[in-house]
């Protein structure tokens, strides 16, 4: 069996003995790069130059607050110039309201005394245009007087809480009245035109006296009588014979409407009898006369 020739090892070259040690030298002779070198260099030429980083800090700090304090001076300045005209036109303001206020109540001041006139020149013509007796009978009616006498009282309030429900007939469930708790006009008019077909003689509602040319109307969720606003609760005079004007009132058509408010809304209403009630005269009651047509103008139209 032939025999293999002896593997011989080639002779190697002799090696530095820092050979491996190389990539490591080259590492600590060039630790920054030649573009960093640069940087670092260009940014110390810079910088001596100039200024220390932190006092340059230091500057900025100071120059903002020195604008800062500039500003509220200047802001202070301002205001001290311009109070003075604020507090010129602020009270040449109040002293404007204070004299139209002034100027307002002589006004109607003034109108009270010519009302007052007119009352008592009204009186005076209808006494002269008939006997004592038939000229108060015409005050009366008219409103042209103040009158007292037997009586009753009528309160008549908003619910506390407004209730609901009902069978959708009732009128105060239409239009218009959609807090069924609350007094409304058309409930006034319902009450004052009952207590007249009672044989009430004279009414007033929270002291103003009506009449015959006198309307209760309403204004968003206000009661006007006559164009004055009233505020609940409504007290409603009513001179005449007091125990037969209740009884007849409450027993008619609009009484039980009053009830029923009371029953299914919670509309308060109390009415008592009053032994003495006195209801002022209505303001600018305007007296009218009539006058018989003439035959000549009878035959004119005929």
């Amino acid at each position: 069996m032939p025999q293999q020739p002896p593997v011989r090892s080639s002779p190697t070259r002799p090696q530095r003995p820092d050979a491996s040690m190389s990539l490591i030298t080259n590492v600590m002779d060039h630790s920054l790069d030649d573009g960093y070198a640069e940087a670092a260099a260009r940014k110390q030429s810079q910088g001596e130059g100039g200024l220390p980083k932190t006092l340059r800090a230091k500057l900025g700090l100071a120059a903002g607050l020195v604008l800062a304090a500039l500003v509220v001076t200047v802001g202070a300045a301002q205001a001290r110039v311009t109070a003075p005209v604020v507090a010129k036109e602020r009270q040449e303001l109040i002293d404007r309201i204070d004299t139209e206020t002034a100027a307002a109540d002589k006004l109607e001041s003034t109108v009270d005394t010519l009302r007052d006139d007119v009352s008592a020149r009204q009186r005076a013509a209808l006494r002269s245009s008939g006997g004592s007796a038939e000229a108060d009978l015409v005050g009366l009616l008219s409103g042209a007087t103040a009158v007292h006498g037997p009586g009753v009282r009528l309160v008549v309030d908003d619910a506390k809480e407004a209730a609901g429900g009902g069978d959708g007939n009732n009128p105060r469930e239409t239009s218009g009245f959609s807090d069924t708790g609350r007094v409304r006009d058309r409930d006034m008019q319902r009450v004052v035109n009952g207590l007249w077909a009672s044989g009430a003689e004279a009414i007033s509602i929270n002291g103003q006296r009506l009449t015959a040319l006198s309307a209760i109307r309403a204004a968003g969720d206000a009661i006007l009588v006559d164009n004055r606003p009233l505020v609940p609760p409504y007290t409603v005079l009513a001179v005449g014979d007091g125990e037969r004007l209740s009884t007849r009132f409450q027993n008619g058509a609009d009484g039980l409407y009053l009830h029923a408010l009371e029953e299914n809304y919670g509309i308060r209403a109390t009415i008592s009898t009053e032994g003495d009630v006195r209801l002022p005269a209505a303001p600018s009651v305007i007296v009218r006369t009539a006058q018989p047509k003439s035959e000549k103008t009878e035959k004119g139209t005929s």
